[in-house]
């Protein structure tokens, strides 16, 4: 065991036995980030544009109170008042978070249903929580025994099951995995050392990390509990170096940039920086927006109200906002324990599929176009594709558009995505640039957004 006190740095055993086989071929990427980070992004990411976040855990069974995904932490170490509470009223004294698992029953997860609401919802790829940072595994992970969805509560591999599902639909297949967990005593033991040593990263990280990939091959590893530790302590570099040089996935796989305290925003496949990214300027790197229906929470909670989940027209227009900047909208449900998807997050993701069913083509595979938007009287996003620009606008449905920005010719021309045989009438705004177009008259949108596609502008 003695090898586990090696300076962070260095590969532990289980990655110099990979390295073994990487002797004699070109093309490789060094454990450092200066090589990894010239890796190109596989360009499936770029095109797909949308997601759906999924976090489910044991978790999901007190699912209460702000983050609800944070339930333990809030219990038993922040001791938050509501949280105590709930638990005196609900609960014997004598009860055990790990007791909840029990009651994680899944009983109604039919991961054929998920797929299907996924596909309807016009997302590209699916990121399922394999483990949250309470460390309950939602496959049967050998270094997890008896805190495992197979082992206890469901008695089913969730991550496999789910996995099979939303590839029938030919949806990319995400796995979410926190590189910490709160309370496992080998985690503990690292910290008290002030990350010296690296028990927790040999005997559990490392080898689930290296089970989800050989196992059920992901499209994507979004990485999480990065935070407290170095990358070095986490093994990130080498990880990462065996991932793109030799696994199974090496040539599609994407990462983010949640590695170490001190990656966020500087280095990985793209980057999260923080929960509900949003950037004020174009980012110089791939970049991704993870944004949770429910405004308070990325678990179910049984509290929830209306008032306080992001309502249709609302989740476009950020949806539009995030890909007019060159970023991935990564959109979150929490379902119930027993395996339902609340209806009204259901209604939000068919919602968002039947609007991209007519104006997804200024979304997927789009470009940055040379300004994202315009002052005036009229909300608009600009993107571009293949030379065709699309403005995208929100709010109510004007008689008469003026558009200040592109630059027309005598080829341009203008139609509603709603109506794409029918070309609109225009006019120029001035000798340089913009127009004015009559616009039909309209039915009310659900998602209170139309899309204009203009050829021939500049």
């Amino acid at each position: 065991m003695m090898f586990l006190q090696m300076p962070p740095a260095r590969c532990i055993p289980i990655f110099c036995v990979f390295s073994l086989f990487l002797v004699g071929k070109a093309a490789r990427y060094e454990p450092d980030w200066a090589s990894l980070d010239t890796r190109p992004l596989p360009k499936w990411y770029d095109e797909a544009k949308i997601g759906i976040f999924i976090h489910w855990g044991v978790f999901s069974v007190p699912s209460f109170g702000q983050f609800s995904e944070w339930f333990w932490y809030w219990w038993r170490s922040a001791r938050r008042a509501e949280h105590v509470a709930f638990m005196k009223k609900n609960y014997p004294p004598d009860f055990k978070y790990t007791d909840f698992a029990n009651d994680f029953h899944a009983e109604f997860f039919n991961p054929d249903a998920w797929a299907d609401i996924f596909k309807a919802s016009g997302a590209r790829y699916v990121v399922f929580t394999s483990k949250h940072h309470e460390g309950f595994t939602n496959w049967p992970s050998a270094v997890s025994w008896n805190w495992n969805s197979v082992d206890v509560g469901p008695h089913r591999n969730l991550v496999g099951e789910l996995a099979a599902a939303v590839r029938k639909k030919s949806l990319r297949l995400g796995l979410y995995h926190s590189l910490y967990e709160w309370y496992h005593p080998l985690y503990l033991m690292d910290k008290a050392s002030g990350f010296k040593s690296q028990y927790f990263v040999a005997m559990k990280t490392l080898p689930e990390l290296v089970d989800l990939v050989m196992t059920y091959k992901p499209d994507l590893i979004w990485s999480d509990g990065d935070w407290e530790a170095e990358d070095t302590y986490w093994n990130a570099t080498h990880f990462l170096a065996w991932l793109y040089n030799d696994s199974p996935i090496k040539d599609e796989v994407i990462t983010n940039d949640r590695w170490g305290k001190s990656c966020h925003c500087k280095h990985g496949g793209y980057y999260n920086c923080d929960d509900r990214y949003s950037p004020s300027t174009i980012p110089d790197h791939k970049w991704e927006k993870c944004q949770s229906i429910d405004t308070h929470s990325w678990g179910y909670r049984r509290e929830m109200m209306l008032k306080e989940l992001m309502n249709l027209p609302s989740i476009i227009k950020d949806m539009v906002t995030v890909v007019s900047m060159g970023g991935n909208y990564l959109l979150n449900i929490g379902p119930m324990s027993n395996g339902m998807i609340a209806p009204v997050f259901e209604e939000r993701l068919r919602g968002l599929g039947a609007w991209l069913d007519i104006n997804g083509e200024a979304i997927y595979a789009s470009n940055v176009w040379r300004v994202q938007t315009e002052n005036g009287t009229v909300d608009f996003r600009y993107t571009a594709r293949n030379g065709t620009v699309y403005a995208i606008f929100f709010g109510d449905f004007p008689f008469i558009l003026k558009l200040t920005t592109p630059k027309t010719s005598v080829a341009t021309k203008v139609t509603l995505l709603d109506y794409p045989d029918k070309p609109l009438k225009w006019a120029p705004l001035t000798q340089s640039a913009g127009l004015l177009i009559l616009m039909p008259v309209m039915p009310p949108s659900p998602g209170n957004s139309w899309t204009l596609k203009l050829e021939g502008v500049a």
